[in-house]
């Protein structure tokens, strides 16, 4: 989905992964960063960041399985620690030992996921609106509901969109921004529905990884938009409270997809992070 003017289209490579076409962007040059998407968007979102960033790190910015340029969900695929698998396959491919991860809802997910199977590798770790514990039930509920109109329909119609759009968004947000994520959904065809619904059921379906995060010793920035209707401000304060070298940091006026609502603030925290977490 090109949410900005920014193509960067001759920073664009695709591998072969489990039989299925990865595409991912690799701009720049330094110490590396993996950079995931949210659901429902792809690698476009970064664009404000990749911008800033590109100049002294290597961006490696994946579209997650069946968004973006990237193919279908491989079979092997099943779960969030599959995708952690696929994507440091990527890194392998690359010839890339370490790098940081910058996650954004599924992709701090699968970040967090990556960070915990490849802990000598990943350096450290971002993750904005993201939660990696379970899905609250009645949200999951709601959300699997949601995935099961869509896979019978075979589309996202206007009223799916209408439902799923201020997930994303501030209480006031830009239009612009609404009006292009709302065409994007209902662009998306028939032939990555089955994708979106599979992503879907692995994010909703998750393991409770916070099970896991007294293993977490690197570097750890949690940033949630105080108007975050996906992921709430608490739990990022779980995540903070359970993750020990981790700093929590809210962002003003600002719901799901922070790196596009609030570029600038996201850019100097990103930035701060960085420089004193990455020689």
């Amino acid at each position: 989905m090109s949410t900005t003017s920014h193509s960067f289209s001759q920073h664009r490579h695709q591998i072969e992964i489990d039989g299925s076409t990865l595409s991912y962007l690799d701009i720049g040059q330094g110490p590396v960063l993996l950079m995931g998407h949210s659901y429902l968007w792809d690698s476009q979102m970064w664009a404000p960041q990749i911008s800033l960033l590109s100049q002294h790190y290597r961006c490696i910015v994946p579209d997650l399985w069946g968004h973006g340029f990237s193919g279908p969900v491989p079979t092997s695929c099943r779960n969030l620690r599959d995708v952690a698998a696929n994507m440091l396959s990527l890194m392998d491919n690359l010839k890339i030992q370490e790098f940081s991860i910058i996650g954004l809802s599924v992709g701090g997910m699968w970040g967090a996921e990556l960070a915990l199977s490849a802990p000598s590798r990943v350096k450290s770790l971002v993750m904005l609106g993201s939660f990696i514990g379970y899905e609250p039930e009645i949200t999951r509920d709601k959300y699997y509901a949601m995935l099961d109109v869509i896979k019978a329909e075979q589309t996202i119609s206007s009223k799916i969109t209408a439902a799923i759009s201020p997930l994303f968004f501030a209480n006031n947000p830009k239009p612009e921004l609404v009006n292009q994520f709302e065409q994007h959904l209902q662009q998306i065809t028939a032939n990555e529905i089955d994708s979106i619904y599979q992503v879907g059921k692995m994010i909703f379906g998750r393991r409770d990884t916070m099970d896991d995060v007294e293993q977490f010793t690197l570097p750890c920035l949690i940033m949630t938009g105080v108007e975050d209707k996906a992921r709430s401000v608490l739990e990022g304060y779980l995540m903070h409270d359970a993750i020990t070298a981790s700093q929590y940091i809210h962002i003003p006026e600002c719901g799901h997809i922070s790196t596009l609502e609030q570029p600038e603030f996201i850019n100097k925290h990103l930035t701060e992070f960085l420089s004193n977490n990455i020689s």
